[in-house]
């Protein structure tokens, strides 16, 4: 749900079946009021839900992330079933910063903190009926096995364990360089190990993921205008400034990731001109807060990185690609007090729907006393 909880993206995922696993009590909230029924949300949250009494009353699943969170549910619902997140000493990821498993991570119960895990379980007669872990969103396959043997490991401590999730992660290539989650390739392995741990146990196990990126990564784009075009000089490097920037896209500035820039004139006749005759210019492509890490085309420590795209003038449309997911959802709202933006969804016919109104300035001030 955190890639995008837009409603209508959320009415989208409930007709074809897909659950919420939500990262904090108000995305719970946002879930239920888009017509989510309980049992098809599961709260999974770095922070303890006030609402968690009411959330599991109401037939919400949860997943305790922390000893805390366990004892927690323990106390308010003892004799009950609970899922389990660990932490499975491993993880993967373009960076760090996309990197949620091992030692550096705050994420799950460190895999080693079992028999902690077990104690409260006997203590308030908690059935653990599921075991959770997430690795991050790196895209390879031995990676993925180790995670899923180390997983499966864990599950087998638990006897009532009837369900594994492993996650999310899949990594979707924005650019034509890098290199897309195949979703065959990570899960043979894995089946296998499925089949041995059935043959060894007796025990069958359902199979969950959490594909939000990989169904929503490149489903969006952002359309937004050069506002202008400065330079530093002949040593120095052309910027595009764009009408648009982390205010409404974060994960350049926040991760160093890269997304497709598509220039389009606003010059009908130059739109004429085929692609490939186009001319070219080395840009760095910055956006319009008063922040120097406002860039789209940086490195993860902050360098600037000039891209070679198509030559872009003034009013010149830019078409911000892959921006689908942890775009709008992650945004750095209202920063520098630019509004949050207009969306639209392409509809099947080729019409277009807003889902999402412009804010006005009236609604950005609209909590200030």
């Amino acid at each position: 749900m955190k890639a995008n909880p837009n409603k209508q993206i959320l009415h989208i995922m409930k007709r074809n079946g897909v659950h919420i696993d939500a990262s904090s009590e108000f995305e719970v909230h946002r879930a239920l009021r888009a017509g989510y029924p309980p049992n098809m949300i599961q709260l999974t949250a770095q922070q303890l839900a006030r609402d968690l009494k009411d959330f599991i009353s109401q037939g919400v699943l949860f997943n305790a992330t922390s000893l805390r969170q366990l004892e927690a549910y323990g106390a308010l619902f003892p004799g009950t079933e609970v899922s389990v997140r660990f932490n499975p000493g491993l993880g993967s990821g373009a960076n760090s910063k996309t990197d949620v498993g091992g030692h550096h991570s705050s994420f799950g119960i460190w895999v080693e903190k079992i028999p902690e895990v077990m104690q409260i379980s006997r203590k308030y007669d908690l059935t653990i009926t599921k075991v959770h872990t997430h690795i991050g969103s790196g895209s390879d396959p031995a990676v993925w096995e180790r995670v899923a043997k180390v997983t499966l490991g864990v599950a087998e401590q638990f006897p009532n364990c009837s369900c594994v999730n492993l996650g999310g992660g899949y990594k979707v290539a924005r650019m034509a360089d890098e290199k897309s989650t195949v979703l065959e390739t990570i899960g043979q392995p894995v089946k296998v190990l499925f089949r041995e741990f059935f043959e060894r146990t007796g025990r069958k196990l359902s199979l969950e993921i959490e594909p939000g990126s990989f169904y929503l990564v490149n489903s969006g784009a952002i359309i937004c205008r050069v506002d202008d075009a400065v330079d530093t000089g002949a040593a120095g490097y052309r910027f595009l400034k764009l009408n648009t920037g982390m205010d409404a896209i974060t994960r350049p500035s926040l991760y160093g990731a890269r997304h497709p820039l598509v220039v389009v004139p606003a010059d009908a006749e130059k739109r004429q001109v085929p692609i490939g005759e186009r001319p070219v210019q080395e840009y760095v492509v910055v956006g319009h807060c008063c922040e120097t890490g406002d860039m789209l085309t940086q490195s993860l420590g902050g360098e600037h990185q000039a891209r070679l795209i198509h030559h872009a003038s003034v009013d010149d449309f830019v078409v911000i690609e892959g921006a689908g997911a942890y775009c709008s959802s992650m945004c750095t709202k209202n920063y520098n007090s630019f509004p949050e933006l207009a969306e639209l969804l392409l509809k099947r016919d080729g019409s277009f729907m807003l889902i999402r109104q412009q804010q006005s300035m009236d609604q950005m001030l609209a909590n200030e006393l």
